[in-house]
């Protein structure tokens, strides 16, 4: 763990020399390993201009490095200036044309561009010269994928893993494409042919702990996981999937255990804190999950999760003002996320900012048409304000989305007895008891009057009988 907190105190040290040569423009030089550390560093945390800067300057002492051509081509595709990087891997080309690099990265461009025939045909040429074959049929499959040729991507991404069976990247899209095409069930035995061939790997035992945790076979998965760390419990990965199979199973203390167990093998990243703090928040001990969401947050800032987890802790202490600063926080980090927009909305109503959380639903609507949840809140609050109406209109645009969910034709019945619309009221009720008779209950919560409840009562018994 000091070991961990020394490189990050180095890398930080570095970063601070190379931006305050910036700052005052005065003459400084880095080695090759350092600028690669910088960039590295830069295009981690998304700041792909800060990258540019950093390769362009390095390029400007190193300028017949392949290598820096070729990372400035790969800043230049995260920028989106995909021609451009395409004429620099041409140029690096020139002086290398033998570097497998250049090839993977072209296709990596082409198949942004979805320009899949010319990834394939760059990553072939990629395969003939690479050392790091797994690399290259990953990318392979990747491709492959995205054309959904999704038995040529298992293909690719099987190959990749008979060369390294420690590739995470093709291990999880192998598993991914064996599901969507229903051989997962079945592929167990290709999983296990590896245990056979070598029962003393941890890799193995940890890649069938994967497919049985995307089984959902919980136990299984956490026995593959067990073995993986017998027999080596410097297992980082392992521990890590063996805390979230915990968490599936309700078992929060237990993946507490196995998440802190990561941290002391690889040191904290913003990813474990983060199932940290989830696991003390499904323990409701809200104060220990914001703590850790914020450790999550101080050591990436850029990391959404953890300013979302750490709103959702402040939300469950009612905490709405400091709630909703930590839901903008995230939604400023990830704008395209409808939960964030829904939770930045709940948070806006109950501090009783009404048109802010009507436009928050708003956008959240756009991003996640077919969650329900965002259409019964939304309406919800033009119910609340006697707009019984527009409450209506609103929930028939989620009905033209959701049209045979029981709980959105039950809202309705009671929007629309508010509205005194009473036979239109009762198709609805009947639509949502047909669809699911005991969540009628439901209805008592917006009529706390007897006489209404006996009314109602009256006509779901009525219901009954006449259909049971």
């Amino acid at each position: 763990m000091s070991r961990e907190y020394r490189k990050r105190e180095e890398e930080n040290e570095l970063i601070k020399r190379f931006e305050d040569h910036l700052r005052r423009k005065k003459p400084e030089f880095f080695d090759l390993d350092a600028y690669e550390e910088i960039i590295d560093y830069y295009m981690f945390r998304g700041k792909y201009n800060r990258a540019l800067q950093a390769v362009n300057q390095a390029i400007s002492q190193y300028p017949f490095s392949t290598e820096l051509i070729t990372v400035k081509a790969q800043v230049l595709t995260n920028l989106e200036e995909y021609d451009q990087a395409l004429d620099l891997l041409e140029q690096a080309h020139a002086l290398q044309p033998n570097d497998p690099e250049i090839f993977l990265t072209k296709g990596s461009i082409n198949s942004l561009q979805g320009n899949f025939q010319e990834a394939l045909e760059n990553y072939e040429q990629a395969l003939t010269l690479a050392d790091d074959k797994d690399e290259v049929f990953y990318n392979i499959g990747l491709a492959r994928q995205s054309m959904e040729d999704y038995e040529g991507a298992i293909s690719a991404y099987k190959s990749a893993v008979e060369l390294n069976i420690n590739h995470d990247g093709a291990l999880y899209e192998l598993a991914y494409c064996l599901d969507i095409t229903g051989q997962l069930e079945s592929s167990v035995d290709y999983y296990q042919k590896f245990i056979d061939e070598d029962p003393y790997s941890a890799a193995a035992w940890y890649n069938l702990g994967i497919v049985y945790n995307k089984l959902e076979k919980f136990e299984e998965a956490l026995n593959a996981y067990d073995y993986a760390i017998t027999i080596d419990d410097t297992f980082a990965s392992a521990f890590f999937n063996m805390g979230n199979t915990h968490m599936n199973l309700q078992q929060y203390t237990k993946a507490l255990d196995a998440f802190k167990k990561t941290i002391d093998i690889e040191g904290p990243s913003p990813e474990v804190y983060c199932c940290i703090g989830a696991a003390y928040e499904s323990l409701e001990q809200y104060e220990l999950g914001l703590k850790y969401f914020q450790k999550a947050s101080k050591l990436d800032n850029l990391y959404d999760e953890a300013w979302y987890g750490a709103g959702a802790c402040l939300e469950k202490m009612e905490k709405w003002h400091q709630a909703l600063h930590f839901y903008n926080k995230a939604l400023k980090l990830h704008a395209e996320n409808a939960e964030y927009w829904k939770s930045v909305a709940h948070a806006e109503f109950k501090i009783g900012n009404t048109i802010s959380s009507l436009d928050a639903y708003e956008e959240a609507s756009k991003l996640d048409p077919d969650d329900k949840e965002i259409w019964l809140n939304w309406s919800f609050i033009y119910y609340e304000q006697g707009d019984y109406g527009k409450a209506i209109e609103i929930l028939l645009q989620g009905f033209e989305l959701i049209p045979d969910d029981a709980e959105l034709f039950y809202r309705m019945t009671v929007y629309l007895i508010e509205a005194g619309k009473f036979k239109e009221a009762f198709n609805y009720l009947e639509n949502a008891l047909i669809l699911d008779f005991d969540g009628h209950t439901a209805l008592y919560d917006f009529f706390p009057k007897i006489e209404t409840q006996k009314a109602l009562h009256k006509i779901i018994e009525q219901f009954r009988k006449e259909n049971h």
